[in-house]
């Protein structure tokens, strides 16, 4: 501040008029000493400590009223704003929903199979041609030489065999002479089961004695012995055992082909042969393939022959001689296949072939078809020999195991 003041031209010229120019350069310098005395005490002084900030109180904010978030705007309303209103409406992206997983499609119930004919219904035209007829003729008469003398007619033609008719009609003379239509039924129905009893199988269906089992089939042309095969082996199939075919019908045009189509139906596999070969080397190899590989039942078909043939006879019992050499004990089993449509033919059959390879059982074919199923009875009452199965159509569940009861039932219709 001194400089300045000094440096002023106005104060310096009023001052030389009061002091002088002399008096001035005097005063100056005792100007200048206060002055720079001044100063130095005004140095020496410390500083006054700073003012303390005032502290002003900090504004109370209230909590706002929350505030409802605006209503989605409508997509259409987004997608029809103008661009930059477009732009300005954009949000983050939302989070895409996971789509929902397909439904499974609905479950298809398997409808059941049909359910299977009765016995009854198979033997209908049996039932019709030998016990209808008979309840026909007996009706409300009594039984009296007339009426036993027309039962005996119709006996004798029912393809029961004479041996067999006349033991029916001596038990209903017994049982039931002067007697009411129903006592006559009683006494015929009683005969019938008596003899079929007799040939019902001991063992249950499908048994097996060994390791293989081997069976052996016969049976004439067209019996339905290769059919029969296919069927068994089905059954055995699904049984849960393992089955081996042998095609020893090597003669017949398309034999080997008819049994390689049932096994693969089966699910089992078939040996074969050369066309007109030996069939007992057919039988060997099978038995043998059946041994290594620990096959739990081994089917040989054969060559389809009449029973009045001597030399076809023989080479079956080649067949068995030769089976058993491989496998000891086997064949396990013997079944003959006879056509019931053959009637009083199929006991001459079942005698020849017994002859030759020692039959086991018996497998009755086609009573469905046919108006002759009484030959059964002949056949029971004549050999005595197992009847293991009956054929009453073609599915494989027609292949069904014989039961003396069931069968009764079925030609008396109860």
């Amino acid at each position: 501040m001194v400089p300045r003041l000094m440096a002023d031209a106005g104060f310096l010229d009023s001052l030389r008029a009061v002091i002088g120019d002399a008096g001035l350069g005097a005063l100056g310098l005792g100007l200048l000493g206060a002055l720079a005395f001044g100063v130095a005490r005004l140095r020496r002084r410390p500083a006054p400590p700073p003012a303390a900030p005032q502290q002003v109180p900090a504004p109370r904010v209230e909590a706002a009223a929350p505030v409802a978030p605006p209503p989605p705007e409508p997509v259409a309303a987004k997608l029809a704003a103008p661009p930059e209103r477009a732009i300005a409406a954009i949000s983050p992206e939302p989070a895409i929903e996971a789509a929902p997983e397909p439904a499974p499609p609905p479950v298809v119930a398997t409808p059941p199979p049909p359910p299977r004919a009765s016995l009854r219904e198979r033997l209908a035209r049996t039932q019709a041609a030998l016990i209808g007829r008979a309840l026909q003729l007996v009706g409300a008469r009594t039984l009296d030489a007339e009426l036993e003398g027309e039962l005996e007619a119709l006996l004798f033609t029912a393809d029961l065999g004479v041996k067999t008719a006349e033991d029916l009609l001596a038990r209903v003379k017994k049982e039931a002479a002067g007697g009411s239509a129903e006592q006559v039924r009683a006494a015929l129905r009683g005969a019938i089961a008596e003899k079929l009893r007799r040939v019902e199988p001991k063992d249950e269906a499908l048994a097996t004695h060994a390791k293989p089992h081997v069976i052996v089939v016969l049976g004439v042309n067209g019996s339905g012995k290769t059919t029969t095969i296919g069927k068994l082996a089905a059954r055995y199939r699904a049984a849960g055992k393992t089955v081996l075919l042998g095609a020893g019908d090597t003669f017949r045009a398309a034999a080997r082909e008819q049994l390689q189509t049932w096994g693969q139906r089966a699910g089992c596999e078939v040996i074969v042969g050369p066309d007109g070969g030996d069939p007992a080397a057919v039988a060997f190899d099978t038995v043998k393939a059946a041994v290594a590989r620990g096959v739990d039942v081994a089917i040989v078909d054969t060559a389809g022959r009449l029973q009045t043939k001597a030399p076809l006879m023989q080479e079956l019992a080649k067949i068995v001689r030769i089976v058993g050499r491989e496998c000891p004990g086997a064949p396990h089993e013997t079944l003959l296949v006879l056509d019931s449509n053959t009637g009083q033919n199929a006991i001459s059959q079942a005698r020849e072939f017994t002859q030759a390879a020692g039959v086991t059982g018996i497998v009755l074919t086609k009573l469905d078809g046919t108006a002759k199923g009484g030959v059964i009875i002949g056949l029971a009452d004549e050999f005595g020999i197992p009847v293991k199965y009956v054929g009453v159509g073609e599915g494989v569940e027609d292949l069904r195991d014989f039961s003396a009861g069931e069968f009764v039932d079925a030609l008396f219709g109860s």
